[in-house]
């Protein structure tokens, strides 16, 4: 199994990741296995009916990660990509994430292999369904709470909420998060994770004496993460000038006017042919001349071909892992990007989660005001954190925020002991 995992670039890179940050942490070879390797790697089969009448069978996946801590915590995606060893690496970074942010919770992630934008309604509800049934025994508000991801979204997340409500026999709200408001979720935890990216990048330029009227930004991506990321943005003065998404990309030096990009995004399904901006190739986007640059959709976006040509001065990770280790190396040894790494970075979800989760067992709900206002005083305390612990170490702003991570689980660890 552990062969299969680094089989995959995605675990393999999570992998060198955590072993370079253990070195440092000096760490025995006991709490390396034991905080290296998940926990729990269930795989299942997904059979559904077709609208068409025919039966289809999908593979579903979850992981666990480590569970000392905490329930775990991560997203459900369905994409076709999805693979186990995927799965595996955002469950792993999932997991110094919250340990990072203090948040009272191990890491985890799912994902089913298949292409929403094919799928019906009706087909896409009968899939998450049937993964819910299949999830039933090894989840639960205690055990493991999912979340939106690429792919899925509220409605998702409000069919396994009723499934696994259903069978317990009442309403159960703190089994998933990025649930409908109705449905207890909780305000704010939409705009979260974008909010969060330029809440930090809007900080980290700061850090760069630039200031925040004078700076472009380009974003790559432009779902839910990217959307959130460029409004606030724009609320700090930053200009938008370049945007793509799995249509094309587009570039104004003038700037982008987010608001009516996202209309004619909600009408044709792509930034591609936006009037108010000309199209660029994707590829080229990532290296235009810009202040911040935000990778926000896949991961291995910034390779060894680009990374020694990104003309930006802070680079901000809203998706995970979208940085591979061969462009870290060419990153650090330039010195002249300021990385927000993805773990802090995109931390703003799981954090607002975390909310809407403590929400849940209160049975209570905060204003959207309350929720990002103690939305920025996590993250602001976390960035602040992770820059204090790099200079200090010298360590680069990656390794700094992995060793926070890391350091906290391998404790726990220590601590509880190993099962004889």
């Amino acid at each position: 199994m552990k062969e299969q995992l680094l089989a995959n670039p995605v675990f393999r890179m999570a992998a060198d990741q955590f072993d370079r940050t253990a070195d440092f942490l000096n760490l025995s070879v006991e709490i390396r296995k034991r905080c290296k390797w998940p926990m729990r790697l269930l795989t299942v089969s997904i059979p559904i009916k077709l609208d068409n009448g025919e039966t289809e069978v999908f593979y579903g996946y979850r992981v666990q990660h480590q569970l000392s801590r905490g329930p775990v915590k991560g997203g459900l995606r369905f994409h076709p990509n999805v693979e186990l060893g995927e799965v595996a690496a955002l469950a792993m970074w999932m997991n110094w994430k919250c340990a990072l942010m203090e948040l009272p919770f191990g890491g985890g992630k799912g994902g089913v292999a298949c292409d929403p934008r094919s799928m019906s309604q009706a087909e896409l509800e009968n899939l998450t369904r049937r993964y819910t049934s299949e999830m039933l025994p090894f989840i639960g508000p205690e055990t493991d709470v999912m979340a939106p991801d690429m792919g899925t979204n509220e409605q998702t997340m409000s069919w396994m909420l009723d499934v696994y409500s259903t069978h317990a026999g009442h309403m159960v709200p703190g089994i998933v998060t990025g649930k409908p408001v109705k449905l207890m979720g909780s305000e704010g935890r939409t705009a979260a994770t974008g909010h969060g990216v330029a809440f930090l990048a809007a900080r980290a330029l700061t850090k760069c004496k630039i200031k925040h009227e004078t700076a472009t930004a380009v974003i790559q991506g432009f779902g839910n993460v990217g959307y959130h990321a460029a409004l606030t943005l724009e609320r700090f003065g930053v200009k938008i000038t370049g945007i793509s998404d799995v249509t094309g990309a587009i570039f104004s030096v003038e700037g982008i006017n987010i608001r009516k990009l996202a209309e004619h995004v909600e009408q044709t399904g792509g930034v591609r042919n936006y009037a108010g901006a000309a199209p660029i190739d994707p590829e080229v986007l990532l290296v235009q001349e810009c202040d911040v640059l935000i990778p926000a959709a896949l991961e291995r976006v910034i390779t060894e071909k680009n990374a020694a040509h990104l003309k930006c001065r802070v680079l901000a990770e809203a998706a995970n892992g979208p940085t591979t280790t061969k462009a870290d190396q060419i990153i650090e040894e330039r010195g002249d990007i300021f990385l927000i790494p993805d773990i802090l970075c995109n931390a703003g979800g799981v954090t607002c989660s975390y909310f809407e989760w403590v929400q849940n067992l209160q049975r209570f709900q905060w204003s959207e005001q309350e929720v990002l206002t103690k939305l920025d005083t996590k993250m602001a305390k976390a960035f602040d954190r992770v820059i204090a612990f790099s200079k200090y170490n010298k360590l680069p702003h990656r390794v700094a925020a992995l060793a926070l991570g890391i350091k906290e689980v391998a404790d726990v660890k220590e601590q509880r002991g190993l099962f004889p």
